[in-house]
């Protein structure tokens, strides 16, 4: 765990981050970003860090991925790169950077380690796992084809390197029915998210999905009368699910994608009003680009993205601590199922 009244008073000690409403005029393009969800007071507490993170950036060479749900001071403020897991994953196979600091959970971190070995990968906490992640190990992924004889492994990346590794390709939500689609085998196994395997193949009817039995503590939350009552209250609001919720509560929606799928649909559609049955952050996220949206709750907070700071990230760039390593037998076998899913994906697209 890390000490952050030392960390504090470190930092402290080298950057002046004192909240600072000058600084933070200054800054107003990138203020621009995120002004419908952060206030002009909160943003002169984080200007400070802000300039600071992309000072160093600069002199490190490094360069910043981002998750869409991230809080929007970061997602907004420092990100070079932001997306879902997907995005990400491509992105971190372009990157000229020495440094790639992942603004995510651990095993985006990871991810981004076994695509590019060569380069430093820095984790602001090493704290910030993911509830879907821990519930399948490798012991579990073999334990499914000990039941399932000749099935291929499809995991989602919402898992850790040695669950990759024992696996024979990666999907993400974004791409997860195109890649159970490209496989010939008739029966298929999914994992760790169960409902995200009973989402795909109530869309691929032709084949047999099977799954492990995880689920993500966001997305699990939200039940199809939640979805009803609310229709019933806000008839008129647009109601789009990620496919990490269960089937029913997908059903109930007006339509249902990942982060980047979500994304382009209000893109598109730009609905007067609109409620996201995913995490907090991506309505936050996406607020400014789509002024003419209304986005309304409920929406449910992610307690290991949110432990990405912007202190902890100054930290993590400035003492070049937590660095990611992931054993080379390990890495060599996971990247071998995750740059499948960015082949098949790119080929099918």
């Amino acid at each position: 765990m890390l000490d952050m009244p030392a960390i504090r008073q470190d930092l402290n000690t080298v950057y002046d981050l004192a909240p600072n409403p000058d600084l933070a005029a200054s800054m107003g393009d990138i203020y621009a970003r995120m002004s419908r969800v952060v206030s002009p007071a909160d943003w002169a507490i984080h200007a400070p860090y802000v300039a600071a993170i992309n000072a160093l950036k600069k002199q490190r060479n490094a360069t910043i991925l981002a998750h869409n749900y991230m809080m929007p001071e970061i997602f907004h403020g420092i990100s070079d790169v932001v997306g879902d897991s997907l995005q990400l994953a491509v992105e971190a196979t372009k990157t000229k950077a020495d440094v790639i600091v992942q603004c995510g959970v651990h095993f985006m971190a990871e991810t981004s380690k076994i695509l590019n070995p060569s380069r430093i990968v820095l984790m602001p906490d090493m704290g910030a796992g993911c509830s879907l992640a821990d519930s399948i190990t490798a012991a579990g992924v073999e334990q499914m084809r000990a039941k399932y004889p000749g099935a291929p492994v499809v995991s989602y990346v919402n898992t850790t390197a040695e669950v990759k590794a024992a696996s024979d390709i990666c999907c993400t939500s974004s791409n997860a029915v195109q890649i159970i689609r490209a496989l010939e085998a008739e029966t298929i196994i999914m994992t760790p998210d169960k409902y995200l395997a009973q989402n795909v193949a109530a869309q691929v009817p032709e084949k047999r999905i099977v799954w492990w039995d995880g689920s993500c503590i966001v997305h699990e939350q939200y039940t199809a009368q939640d979805i009803r009552d609310f229709r019933e209250w806000n008839p008129d609001t647009r109601i789009i699910a990620h496919p990490e919720c269960p089937p029913d509560v997908v059903a109930e929606a007006d339509f249902s994608g990942s982060t980047s799928g979500i994304l382009d649909y209000v893109s598109r559609e730009r609905p007067a009003r609109a409620m996201l049955v995913t995490e907090c952050s991506m309505a936050s996220n996406i607020s400014d680009a789509h002024p003419e949206v209304e986005f309304i709750g409920p929406c449910n907070m992610c307690p290991y993205m949110k432990m990405i700071t912007l202190e902890k990230v100054l930290w993590s760039l400035h003492t070049m601590t937590t660095q990611i390593e992931v054993a080379p037998a390990i890495a060599d076998k996971a990247r071998l199922a995750v740059q499948r899913m960015i082949d098949l994906s790119a080929q099918k697209a």
